[in-house]
């Protein structure tokens, strides 16, 4: 964009007539609102609160922080935690969410009790939980984002993107709970309407009585209400404020400010409309603006004043066309912060300069030499980044010698480098469909620390001495150096596993080292294989959850990148097993680091759902008739796998119900071991661990890599640990940010290919299972594609439609209009579980594609 004077003064600006925020209108801002007075014009937002009124009103616990949450279906609500974990607390209408943006940390005043939101009984106000986007803990979930890309193509593996099925998948029960939009949770909630249902029919045998009483918060219960508070402090703009968006003229072109400015209008309506600078837009927009209508533009929001209903924007640059991958890829990784800029000089200059790199013999002399081990690494097909290898060796004793060995990246990223701190910004690597953002230049992801076969690679090893049920004997950390001997991919390893006594030619597999005969290999995976099945079966007796969503795996045309088809990722016994042995290696050295530094160590904690939520699905489940076991982890898993039998669509069922689990479930979060005074905040819910860390993907992660530095300190073969604890949990919360963003950001990914492949693919049709019914509207797992869609009943051809419970099931009845005028109208009910058929189809709009419920009965 041009930089030149004609730049925007805020005080200057006001509100164009013919312009108004979309989001003004809602109830919250017309309460709010000062009205219009002549002179001097009034503010539409309250000034923020001082740092020193803030912190005064947080200690006296007259004020409540937290992060904020808008939902992106409504963007006049938002929310933050309540600090009791019960319910939300419900920030209604832009004016009381005061310019903070989705996920910035602020500071709110509750609301006059006779504000506060009372819950409706009838059914149509589903809005007043958690508002987030699918967040679920890797831990918790099988899979992420898989995909199968271009044939070669190392960018973007076929995998599952959280650790390839390693460590992070059983990891999670779900790190879904945070993000989770707030209509799927309100829906779950029955309780308080049906209290409600009772007093409004107790008014109504009282004749004359007021109904109205019901809806005055006074007069109601706490448990009825939903506390409102208005936001008087920004503590932390987590909010990136980039938004990618269109620029239009402005309406009144009497007005002076069309002759400055340009109005930039975001995708993503949680993001202010902002005024720009025409001086910043291109040199013909202003006489030629529908050449522009469908350029996707990043805008980055630089000030919104107190008197306007509009941000100031600064134009950054112009993408491309809306519904095109790059320019709608590059938006999502600008608005969320993700760095994909060429590393600098500086940062490649920490790299080993004389290529090719050959380990020093004196670090070899420091080390555990494994190279002539048989050890092998077992990966999606097209992955570069290979973090970690697996060995399994016969001992004379009948036990089994079982090493994780994992590249040591410590090695090449010294604290306190250039490398080092743009490692430990980037915190993560981005997995796209079809590329990957890496934490780490490509000469280390896919070259010095990718264990690749055949070559010697220094590595950081968990050793143990095993029983073959996988009873540890004995266990080993250190330093160590490996020789791979084969990059087997998962498919390679399934069929070793589905053949046990099989004899593999060397065309059906990948290049394998001479030392090390295929017989020998074949035999280790099928050792690892009956003892992962040993150690999961263990996990689940000792309470274990896992909740496993369907994923999207799309294949890409080899030229154009765009998607060619798509499909569920299967999870395997070869995942399972390269996953078994990530977590016990994980779980292994958190006891190390902690053992050794119970100040400084950098754990992975997983808090209990919330109570609140997971008090709504409990009440659900018993209007359902569905028995489900809530006291734990380990029977919530067991109650999920046992409750339906072996018919073709159980696992349809499980899949619904697997999905409402996830909800009430949190995130997953890295912390420092001494800024937590309370041990038992250190468990992980979803694997029912006391310690658990992040130790095997330090190629992606950063925090693996503090740990790997942590656990070399403790063996006393690195050097000691200098950060603070304090410094270590500022961190830790970085690493949680940017683990939130990459997580946004895939999923996005995902959307956007899936968006093209309706667009060029479609119409497709599916079955689809209900997983919610609102009054006007229910909700289906899409069964195909394992998307979810909403079904509004306005949008059917129907001659009416009926919500009601049955017993204290929520059920909608849809009249379908005759299709010949001797034809009746056709009824269809439509309740949880109900299995439907629907086509989904691309709108107008880029990217944007609808699920149509197809008439009953009708052929295919």
């Amino acid at each position: 964009m041009n930089n030149s004077d004609g730049r925007i003064n805020p005080r200057k600006l006001g509100t164009p007539r013919g312009e108004s925020h979309a989001a003004i209108s809602s109830s919250g801002d017309r309460k709010n609102r000062n009205k219009p007075t002549r002179g001097r014009k009034k503010n539409v937002f309250e000034a923020y609160m001082s740092k020193e009124d803030v912190a005064a009103g947080l200690k006296r616990g007259e004020l409540i922080q937290g992060p904020l949450r808008i939902n992106p279906k409504k963007y006049h609500e938002a929310f933050i935690p309540s600090p009791d974990g019960i319910r939300d607390i419900f920030i209604d209408g832009v004016v009381a969410r005061n310019r903070a943006l989705n996920g910035d940390i602020v500071v709110v005043k509750l609301l006059p009790k006779e504000q506060w939101k009372v819950i409706k009984p009838d059914g149509s106000d589903k809005e007043t939980e958690a508002t987030h986007e699918s967040d679920v803990p890797e831990e918790l979930s099988g899979t992420c984002l898989p995909r199968e890309p271009v044939k070669g193509d190392a960018d973007g593996p076929d995998v599952i993107i959280e650790a390839q099925f390693d460590d992070n998948d059983a990891e999670n029960g779900q790190e879904n709970s945070q993000n989770v939009l707030a209509d799927d949770i309100k829906k779950l909630s029955m309780d308080a309407n049906e209290k409600v249902k009772d007093a409004e029919s107790g008014c109504a045998q009282g004749a004359k009585q007021d109904v109205s009483k019901v809806n005055n918060p006074r007069l109601l219960q706490e448990k009825f209400l939903q506390r409102t508070a208005k936001v008087v402090c920004i503590l932390e703009k987590k909010h990136s404020r980039a938004a990618t968006g269109f620029i239009k003229l402005l309406a009144d072109k009497s007005s002076e400010l069309f002759k400055k400015c340009a109005m930039f209008s975001p995708v993503d309506h949680r993001v202010p409309r902002a005024y720009v600078s025409l001086a910043d837009c291109p040199p013909d927009f202003v006489s030629r603006p529908e050449d522009y209508s469908s350029t996707l533009f990043i805008c980055r929001i630089v000030d919104w004043r107190e008197d306007s209903n509009f941000a100031i924007g600064q134009m950054a640059k112009s993408l491309g066309q809306a519904g095109e991958i790059e320019p709608e890829t590059e938006g999502i990784l600008t608005e969320y912060g993700v760095d994909f800029s060429d590393f600098s000089q500086d940062v490649l200059e920490c790299l080993p300069q004389s290529l090719p790199w050959v380990i020093p013999p004196t670090e070899l002399a420091n080390r555990r030499d494994l190279r002539k081990e048989c050890i092998f690494t077992i990966d999606p097909s097209t992955a570069r980044d290979l973090d970690d290898a697996l060995s399994c060796k016969q001992l004379p004793d009948g036990n089994l010698e079982v090493g994780v060995h994992i590249a040591d990246v410590s090695y090449f990223v010294l604290e306190g480098t250039a490398l080092d701190q743009v490692a430990s910004g980037r915190a993560t690597s981005v997995y796209l469909v079809q590329k990957v953002i890496p934490m780490l230049p490509r000469l280390l992801c896919e070259e010095l620390c990718s264990l690749n076969p055949m070559k010697d690679r220094l590595t950081f090893s968990v050793m143990w001495k095993m029983t073959p049920e996988g009873k540890i004997l004995d266990e080993w950390f250190g330093r160590t150096v490996i020789c791979s001997c084969v990059k087997l991919s998962y498919d390679h390893a399934q069929s070793m596993i589905e053949n046990p006594s099989k004899v593999f030619g060397p065309e059906e597999l990948p290049p394998v080292s001479p030392q090390h005969p295929v017989d020998e290999i074949h035999q280790a995976v099928l050792n690892l294989h009956r003892i992962a099945k040993h150690l999961r079966k263990q996990r689940f007796i000792d309470g274990a959850l896992r909740l496993d969503q369907l994923k999207l795996s799309f294949t890409l045309d080899k030229e154009s990148e765009m998607p060619q088809g798509c499909y569920i990722y299967q999870y395997r016994d070869s995942n399972k097993l390269v996953e078994e042995f990530m977590l016990l290696a994980n779980m292994a050295v958190a006891h190390q680091i902690y053992r050794s530094f119970p100040q400084q160590a950098l754990l992975r904690r997983h808090p209990p759902p919330q109570t609140k939520m997971l008090n709504d699905l409990m009440e659900f489940c018993d209007q359902m008739g569905l028995e489900i076991d809530f006291s734990s982890a380990g029977t919530l898993h067991k109650s999920l796998h046992e409750m339906f039998g072996a018919d073709s669509y159980a696992e349809a069922r499980t899949e619904v119900l697997t999905n409402m689990f996830s909800r009430p479930m949190q995130m997953a979060l890295y912390f420092c071991a001494g800024v937590l005074e309370d041990e038992t905040l250190f468990r992980h819910y979803a694997l029912n661990v006391p310690l658990y860390t992040h130790f095997t993907s330090p190629i992606r992660r950063f925090a693996d890599i503090l740990v790997h530095r942590l656990l070399s300190a403790s063996l006393g073969s690195g050097r000691p640990v200098r950060m603070r604890k304090e410094a270590i949990q500022k961190q830790a919360d970085h690493c949680n940010d940017r683990k939130m963003a990459s997580k946004r950001v895939q999923e996005l990914s995902a959307d956007l290919f899936f968006g093209i492949f309706v667009r060029e693919c479609g119409p497709l049709e599916s079955e689809a299972m209900v997983m919610g019914v609102l009054n006007k509207a229910f909700d289906v797992l899409v069964l195909r594609f394992g998307v979810q869609k909403r079904i509004y009943c306005n949008a059917l051809p129907l001659t009416g439609f009926r919500f009601e419970k049955v017993g204290k099931k929520p059920e909608l009845t849809l009249l379908w209009e005759p299709e010949t005028p001797e034809q009746e109208a056709a009824p269809q009910v439509i309740t949880i579980f109900t299995l439907v058929e629907v086509v989904l189809m691309s709108d107008s709009s880029p990217l944007k594609y609808s699920a149509v419920l197809k008439r009953p009965g009708r052929e295919t």
